[in-house]
């Protein structure tokens, strides 16, 4: 029997890398004031900034779009996706969105009031921003092996139930609800197991409290749970899935991800009474709720995608991918967030770059490093994320310093990851040389999208 895993398909339509050289890219990147997320993506050779809304459609999502019903209310399109978020999360209530955050603020602004206390393993960005703007509290209660990149943990995700049950004893009439984050992106795309989820949905049910899932890749947490957790390596991810959802009472998605395309969001919820307030927002914001903000044919792609995204040859080629280039730098001596995640590698730029103060951004220095030597664009998860500028000026510093990259699902092959693996291998080596950076401007939020930077004197 053949051991190598073969993508479970075949290329049907190609888009043109246009080669860089290292002269240009030094140009591009101080145009882009040392901001990766500033270049254009036509300058950019391999492009594992985001698996948000990046990667190829199937040629059954493309004949669906064909299909839409762009009306602006009762469209069939919307009926059609509503069956299928129906079967595949077993609640009733649900709005499409135009993507995840937006899910997040629709849903936020309905039910929570500031001075809220929100708990999660981890809010990623536009989570923890859209909850703060709101003057809500996010906490971060990932158990502590999540924090440790190099440590082996089959389910580094979970929340800490102990954490959790202090916080709900301490600030109990302050929380409207419980998240959790399946995969933990903020901690290396690291799995949720079902044994965490039903007991954090247990606990929170003790307390009287709501369990609002964020299942931007609940496809490739139920894979990690068949292949990972006793006692499900033989049920289908289908029942896995339903399982999950089973435990919660809501959840928000990002459709970009394990949805299988390029725009979309939702929120789906037991509560008919939650959905009474979100559709009031919804409707102030993003669109009448048959559409949300999505033309008919998007939804008609993002009811196929769903369905696609949970084919288990496709899961299994996805996650053996991340491990595939693990691997390479396990070989090269380059750390990274283990075991690997399953939608993108999290190099670890404080073993990278050891020397280089946190002050100097080493996660952030490390992504200008590779889109130098290879034309690689990832994304910093450090402390330009998830640090803050004080008033008084003084900066506070996220736990880790990662960069990842995230992979589009069905676009790239393995000599992509060859000469990824590579060009982080040449980085490395070049370590040493590698510069820090300042920043000289920055908003109040989010500010790793639009920040400017300088380079660091050595």
């Amino acid at each position: 029997m053949p051991k190598t895993l073969i993508e479970p398909f075949r290329i049907k339509s190609i888009e043109p890398i246009r080669m860089t050289s290292r002269a240009e890219r030094e140009q591009l990147l101080e145009a882009a004031h040392l901001n990766v997320f500033k270049l254009r993506a036509e300058d950019v050779l391999i492009d594992w900034l985001t698996d948000s809304g990046t990667g190829a459609m199937s040629s059954r999502q493309w004949g669906a779009i064909m299909e839409g019903d762009e009306s602006y209310a009762g469209a069939r399109s919307f009926y059609r996706l509503e069956a299928v978020i129906q079967k595949i999360t077993g609640m009733r209530f649900f709005v499409p969105t135009h993507q995840g955050r937006a899910a997040e603020k629709v849903l936020f602004t309905a039910v929570c009031k500031r001075g809220d206390v929100v708990p999660n393993n981890c809010h990623f960005d536009t989570t923890r921003a859209n909850l703060e703007y709101l003057g809500v509290d996010a906490r971060d209660l990932v158990i502590a092996e999540g924090l440790q990149p190099a440590l082996i943990h089959p389910f580094k995700g979970n929340i800490d139930l102990e954490r959790v049950q202090a916080l709900l004893k301490e600030h109990g009439d302050r929380i409207p609800f419980g998240m959790i984050t399946v995969t933990n992106n903020t901690g290396g795309g690291q799995p949720v197991s079902m044994a965490n989820i039903r007991a954090y949905a247990a606990l929170l049910k003790q307390h009287g409290k709501p369990f609002i899932m964020d299942v931007c890749r609940f496809s490739e947490n139920a894979m990690f749970i068949k292949m990972r957790e006793p006692g499900y390596e033989h049920t289908p991810i289908r029942d896995i899935v339903k399982e999950m959802f089973s435990y919660a009472d809501g959840a928000t998605m990002s459709a970009k991800k394990d949805g299988m395309v390029n725009i979309g969001g939702f929120i789906v919820l037991k509560s008919e009474e939650w959905m009474d307030a979100v559709r009031n927002v919804l409707i102030l914001t993003e669109g009448f709720p048959t559409y949300g903000g999505l033309a008919g044919r998007d939804l008609e792609a993002l009811a196929v995608g769903l369905e696609e995204g949970m084919d288990e040859d496709y899961l299994r080629y996805r996650l053996r991918t991340a491990e595939y280039l693990g691997e390479r730098l396990e070989a090269a001596g380059v750390g990274f967030v283990r075991p690997t995640g399953g939608h993108a590698v999290y190099l670890d730029a404080r073993t990278v770059l050891p020397d280089m103060p946190v002050a100097h951004y080493p996660a952030w220095a490390l992504c200008n490093a590779l889109y130098l030597e290879g034309g690689i664009r990832g994304v910093e998860i450090g402390s330009v994320m998830f640090g803050k500028r004080l008033d008084d000026g003084t900066e506070t510093y996220h736990n880790m310093e990662l960069v990842r990259l995230a992979f589009p699902r069905r676009m790239y092959t393995q000599s992509h990851f060859d000469y990824a693996a590579e060009v982080i291998d040449e980085v490395k080596q070049q370590a040493a040389g590698i510069r820090g950076v300042r920043i000289t401007k920055q908003p109040p939020f989010l500010r790793h999208f639009t920040c400017e930077c300088a380079w660091v004197d050595r």
